[in-house]
């Protein structure tokens, strides 16, 4: 009892050295966690204000740990940390200055801030050792031995929340929800980030020379670096030899690309990835290592490392060539160049040097996101260039003016699509000089090219999609009762639909019927034999529907709408959706789903 509460109590006073060590950092995670709170509390749909605000305060808490491991390495800075986290916050202040005027938290905002947090964890990897006055590979073990331990007792804690909450609510009374949204964001907002930095040795040598009687190391070094035995099993004769297999079958794979002359089409580049990045993390935690695996992998793998990446930096750019960039290709071309750069440097330089790598990484993370070589403005501009290379190709663009041209040839139209739905999505439609300036991609797209939306097969499969505008209402004058159907492909013989009505005191059926994949029928029964008032809905959706490969969507009712009568009774179908399939073999499939509106006369 008295060794658990030993425990309890040297966890706390390291959670207490640490806000102490920390406090910026430990005050960021803190008020993010209430911010949090918040949203929780907001049914999970916060304002964007509060979003930005979680941002910027998770990017101030890690510009804070950088700063006070630059503190304690740099002499110039011990006497002047306020002043150094003075200008931390103005850092972040600045951060929130450029998120404020975002209309979202777009794809570029996330992958902005990501990149900033993985340059600044770089920086802060490799600060310590600035200057060769601690061991880099040292340090970078200290970091994942602290990073599992802290991820260990989190996932921990959060399992045992669940199961408290899950107990309660079962056993004695009822709990809201929100209680395991609220437990969970405790631990892993606040809890992990702060046992996390507990754990870290103190790289201030000053202080450890008052504590330790010498003028170096770190504090606490000589235990919490040592190499666990279950670590350089898993370093030496596990992630080694994987190693060493995958790198065998990406030489063979390169082999069958010189012999074949056949490149990949882009599956190469997430497979040299993770291949490098594995790669490099067990290379620094091999670099402590006295076994021969270790020295074997650290004398081999940056020379085998180069022509795996010059393999996928080629792959890349033959993708590049015919389909531009775009931020994923951007950052896959990215990891490429760096990790080739990696390669060289780890051939030529001792593995005392690793954390060169560290703060290679962080340049090349702040490149990514700073104009005008950042992945967004190089993908918008190489996506417009492409667009307005086919366009003038295709006698489409002249001199900056647009001209509409419904006999495009499929490759235009379906490139022309594909680039202004990239361009939509990523905001940048609004840097293309010669739209019109309320361009929008689905309801101006036909009027301002000529030709309707047209997407490539997908797996060999052609489609057509015409779907209703949900914003614009329905004209149901004259009409009694509003009823719904879908109808979808697989339901090739399937049982019949049907809804009764009342009208004028009559009882009738409306019955959809599928009679082959591609049609369905509706009809509405008359009561006493009288002919029935029938709809094919194929034959309905034969003028609607484009020819196969394009889309029209935000499409008005009225040309979504088929009606019929007789002298009794009125029947029309308004489609909201009419998705058409050609499927391996040139049959046609469909599915609809559709108003059927009913009423008498």
């Amino acid at each position: 009892m008295k060794n658990i509460k030993g425990t309890l109590v040297r966890r706390m006073q390291g959670l207490v050295r640490a806000a102490e060590r920390f406090p910026v950092s430990v005050a960021g995670f803190a008020a993010a966690l209430l911010v949090v709170y918040v949203i929780i509390a907001d049914d999970m749909n916060p304002p964007l204000i509060l979003q930005k605000m979680v941002f910027t305060i998770v990017v101030g808490a890690i510009i804070g740990i950088a700063i006070q491991f630059a503190v304690e390495r740099f002499d110039r800075l011990s006497g002047r940390r306020v002043a150094a986290y003075i200008a931390g916050l103005l850092l972040t202040l600045g951060y929130f200055l450029i998120l404020l005027p975002a209309s979202e938290i777009s794809d570029a905002v996330v992958i902005r801030s990501l990149a900033t947090i993985f340059a600044l964890i770089c920086v802060a990897l490799w600060v310590p050792s600035a200057g060769g006055r601690a061991d880099f590979n040292r340090i970078a073990l200290s970091y994942f031995k602290t990073f599992a331990t802290s991820w260990l007792y989190a996932a921990v804690l959060s399992a045992g929340f669940a199961a408290v909450i899950a107990t309660v609510d079962i056993l004695l009374f009822d709990v809201s929800d929100e209680a395991y949204a609220y437990s969970m964001a405790t631990v892993w907002i606040l809890f992990a980030p702060v046992y996390f930095l507990s754990l870290l040795p103190c790289y201030d040598h000053r202080q450890n020379a008052l504590e330790n009687g010498s003028g170096s190391g770190l504090s606490g070094g000589a235990d919490k670096s040592d190499y666990p035995r279950f670590l350089e099993i898993l370093v030496s004769y596990i992630a080694v030899p994987l190693v060493a297999v995958y790198t065998a079958v990406l030489t063979a794979y390169l082999g069958k690309i010189l012999v074949t002359q056949v490149w990949p089409s882009g599956q190469l580049g997430p497979m040299v990835l993770l291949y490098s990045a594995a790669g490099l993390l067990i290379f620094v935690l091999a670099s402590l290592l006295d076994n021969g695996f270790a020295k074997a992998y650290i004398r081999v793998f940056p020379k085998v490392l180069i022509p795996a990446v010059v393999l996928q930096l080629i792959s890349v750019g033959i993708r590049l060539e015919a389909y531009g960039v775009t931020e994923s290709r951007y950052y896959v071309a990215l990891f490429g160049a760096f990790s080739l750069a990696a390669g060289l440097m780890l051939s030529f330089s001792p593995v005392s040097k690793n954390g060169r790598v560290a703060l290679l990484a962080a340049v090349f993370a702040l490149g990514s996101i700073l104009p005008p070589v950042d992945a967004f403005t190089v993908s918008r501009n190489s996506q417009i260039g492409r667009l307005e290379g086919l366009l003038v190709a295709e006698g489409m663009l002249d001199n900056g003016e647009l001209k509409a041209k419904a006999e495009a040839s499929e490759l235009t139209k379906a490139e022309t699509t594909s680039i202004v739905n990239y361009l939509q999505n990523s905001g940048g439609l609004a840097y293309v000089a010669w739209l019109p300036e309320d361009f929008k991609a689905h309801e101006d797209f036909a009027r301002t090219f000529g030709f309707e939306r047209t997407f490539k097969p997908a797996g060999g499969q052609r489609y057509a999609v015409v779907s209703l505008d949900p914003g614009v209402a329905l004209e149901v004058e004259g009409f009694d009762q509003l009823l719904t159907f879908d109808v979808t492909r697989y339901e090739k013989e399937m049982e019949p639909l049907s809804q009764r009505v009342e009208l004028s005191g009559e009882t009738y059926e409306v019955k959809v019927v599928r009679t082959s994949p591609a049609d369905a029928v509706a009809t509405l029964g008359i009561p006493g034999g009288g002919e029935a008032l029938t709809i094919d809905l194929n034959d309905a959706v034969s003028g609607i529907v484009p020819e196969m490969g394009a889309v029209k969507e935000m499409m008005l009712p009225e040309a979504m709408t088929v009606a019929v009568e007789n002298d009794r009774v009125r029947m029309s179908v308004v489609f909201r959706g009419i998705h058409l399939y050609e499927m391996d073999q040139g049959e046609i499939a469909s599915d609809y789903s559709f108003y059927v509106l009913v009423g008498d006369k």
